[in-house]
């Protein structure tokens, strides 16, 4: 027995060099074509595929089949039928067919879709992403077959994740090739890579089935500080506890079958957090095992007596939770277009990218915050290490110097034959993997050969972010073709002209740029002063998806219609304002049924040992300290009953209020000030309260069970 990890790695998967071994030659390179090329699939290969599949995954005891779906619920959907099936004799038989490969029709009508469809009119459609490989899902009672699917109304509108981010790599790959055959015509694809950092939190499930807040809301809504938090800097990168250690053997081992390749393991900065992340993949791949991953991480932590917390702010006063979205281009050569090389074209092709990227950064902000505003990122936003909500860019102080050269040099003015172009540009050193600057207060920074997306949430299906980044940057690299082409129509040599448009787009883009703290107020004045974008809010951050200079963006480049824009708006703000909603009734359930009777109960007690000291005639002195502490409880404990209640008629007026956007905005404004009030005097009482009847876990239970 072997315990090398790579004999296990895509055990689960029929990938596409396994998928050689059960189709004939001619089916195989046919399907290779389609998927490499993205043709369209015939249903004659479909049925070759389907029958293939069926095989494979009856081979591994699989006995029902999904179409494994990523609504805009936020998490992953599937709906189970078994391969079994009686012939028309009463026979039993395993069936599969092309047509339920292809495609499938699942009730729609649960599932949010912003309008675009109506209650009887349930019909949604499910259809196979042959460009992600089908899985075994192996739960312990059964295994499924999982195929890769978008979801779409029945008019064609998508109510999912994965149908715009195959849109979005679809038209980035159309607009970076094109670029690319300035500098090599061997490229005739460019794909997004994608490396997802996963950081999370672990609780004991016990301790877990004791907090309302937690189950409910994945957050504490009460509790004061652990006196030991992560002051002493003493978790991060430490020795991993023995129990969360054979946890993540076991998780690894679980994705690795699934071919999730996950490569880092480590303690996070806060007690009890964590962090996983893999081996860099093709996007729309990563963010499919990155879901799968988080069902994953969830399975096998009930097998450990674990309850994973994925909430970006499960805990007052401690480092939230990021997903940080490592992104880069590359080519079908194998060429990373992010990474510089050591002869000045390469470095000019890298230039190309690099400042296109930034541009369109600049051009877009609005976009980038809205994909990762919503109500559980809100509290990890801007403090603990998390980047802040003005859009940003860190290159670190060489590249900056660099980016200050290339602009002031002289090379960019139209030059006689024979001078040499590359007079004054400088030479772009070979950049090694995070061998820049690093500034963990950004929230979008270049590091070595690639950008880190950092202000992405750690709950967030990272396909809605990647989805605006791949959208601008290639509406971006269409408009840096057409300048340039420009030029060289006029006459000008066709590096000059690609030089010249660099040039411009560094000058036009250097309000994107910031390499100092982020956090500081003088930032927040100096970004205002810059024209940044300082939102602070997940209603008004929402706004861009209806700013019609981003619907001229999303219809143009065919990724969203305006009717699915003003959709998508609407479900997150529905999404948004009904978290807050679940948040203020659990406030409330626990303020009135939990905390209130317990202080009661307490305040009894003291005031009975304080008649007690009176009946023996002791002097005020003698019982003074317990009269202080009665009156400290009366005033925290009616305090909490009369803010509960004055939230709960917020919260009943608030739901009163017809468009969507006014409600969030009243939640948001009127109704969640209030959590931090009561939060406080129920912390409060935390402290003055015998422990002995406290009723929930506090947060030193919570945080040091490992």
């Amino acid at each position: 027995m072997t315990n090398r990890l790579s004999t296990i790695y895509g055990k689960n998967v029929l990938s596409i060099t396994k998928m050689k071994e059960y189709l004939a030659k001619n089916a195989y390179n046919e399907l290779t074509e389609a998927i490499y090329y993205n043709k369209s699939i015939s249903m004659e290969l479909a049925e070759h595929v389907s029958q293939a599949m069926k095989v494979w995954a009856l081979e591994l005891g699989a006995t029902h089949y999904t179409h494994w779906f990523q609504p805009l619920t936020g998490t992953t959907a599937e709906k189970h039928d078994a391969f079994f099936e009686p012939d028309e004799k009463g026979v039993g038989i395993e069936k599969f067919t092309a047509n339920v490969l292809v495609q499938q029709e699942p009730d729609a009508s649960s599932f949010p879709s912003g309008g675009i469809r109506n209650t009887f009119e349930a019909r949604g459609y499910t259809a196979w992403d042959p460009s992600s490989p089908v899985f075994i899902y192996d739960t312990g009672p059964g295994k499924t077959l999982c195929i890769p699917t978008i979801f779409v109304s029945y008019t064609g509108e998508s109510l999912d994740y994965k149908t715009p981010l195959l849109k979005s790599i679809n038209v980035l790959d159309r607009a970076a090739t094109a670029v690319a055959r300035y500098f090599d015509r061997n490229i005739h694809r460019v794909y997004p890579s994608l490396g997802i950092e996963q950081e999370y939190f672990l609780v004991d499930l016990d301790l877990y089935k004791k907090r309302t807040d937690l189950q409910l809301t994945g957050r504490t809504l009460f509790g004061q500080s652990s006196a030991k938090g992560q002051q002493l800097e003493d978790h991060y990168f430490g020795a991993i506890p023995e129990r969360v250690l054979s946890y993540m053997v076991e998780l690894e081992r679980e994705a690795l079958k699934l071919g999730i390749p996950l490569k880092t393991r480590h303690n996070e900065t806060a007690p009890s957090q964590f962090e996983c992340a893999p081996v860099y993949e093709e996007m729309n791949l990563a963010i499919d095992h990155n879901q799968l991953l988080q069902n994953v991480m969830e399975q096998v932590a009930r097998r450990h007596n674990f309850k994973v917390l994925l909430h970006e702010k499960p805990y007052y006063g401690m480092n939230g939770s990021g997903k940080h979205n490592n992104w880069s281009l590359v080519t079908n050569t194998g060429k990373n277009l992010l990474s510089p090389g050591k002869t000045p074209k390469n470095n000019l092709m890298f230039l190309a990218y690099f400042v296109n990227v930034i541009k369109a950064v600049h051009n877009y902000p609005d976009l980038l915050t809205a994909s990762i505003y919503d109500a559980g990122n809100e509290h990890r936003l801007g403090g603990h290490e998390a980047p802040p909500t003005i859009m940003s860019i860190f290159l670190g102080t060489r590249l900056d110097q660099i980016l200050e050269e290339v602009e002031s040099s002289r090379t960019a003015k139209k030059m006689k034959e024979g001078i040499n172009l590359w007079h004054g540009v400088p030479k772009i050193p070979e950049l090694r993997r995070d061998n820049t600057d690093r500034n963990r207060t950004s929230p979008f920074a270049f590091t070595g050969n690639k950008f880190e997306f950092r202000a992405v949430g750690s709950s967030a299906n990272s396909a809605l972010p990647m989805t605006m980044l791949n959208t601008i940057v290639a509406d971006q690299l269409q408009r840096f073709k057409k300048d340039v082409d420009k030029l060289i129509n006029k006459g000008n040599k066709k590096d000059l002209a690609i030089l010249t448009i660099i040039r411009k787009y560094i000058k036009e883009s250097k309000p994107i740029r910031f390499e100092g703290n982020n956090y500081s107020d003088e930032w927040i004045q100096e970004a205002k002063e810059r024209g940044l974008p300082y939102i602070t809010s997940t209603p008004r951050a929402l706004d861009a998806y209806l700013a019609e200079k981003n619907l001229k963006l999303f219809e143009d480049m065919e990724i969203f219609t305006r009717r699915e824009c003003l959709a998508r708006q609407d479900i997150l703000l529905e999404n948004f304002f009904k978290r807050l909603q679940i948040e203020a009734r659990v406030i409330s359930d626990i303020v009135t049924s939990h905390i209130a009777p317990v202080c009661f109960d307490y305040q009894n007690e003291l005031i009975e040992n304080v008649a007690g000291l009176i009946n023996l005639g002791l002097p005020r002195t003698a019982y003074s300290s317990q009269i202080n502490l009665i009156e400290r409880i009366s005033n925290h404990t009616n305090l909490i009953l009369e803010k509960a209640e004055a939230m709960r008629q917020e919260r009943k007026r608030a739901n009163t209020i017809v468009g969507l956007r006014q409600k969030a905005i009243a939640y948001d404004e009127v109704v969640k000030p209030y959590f931090d009030e009561i939060r406080y005097h129920v912390n409060k009482l935390e402290k003055i309260i015998d422990d002995r009847k406290w009723p929930l876990p506090k947060q030193t239970e919570l945080l040091f069970t490992n």
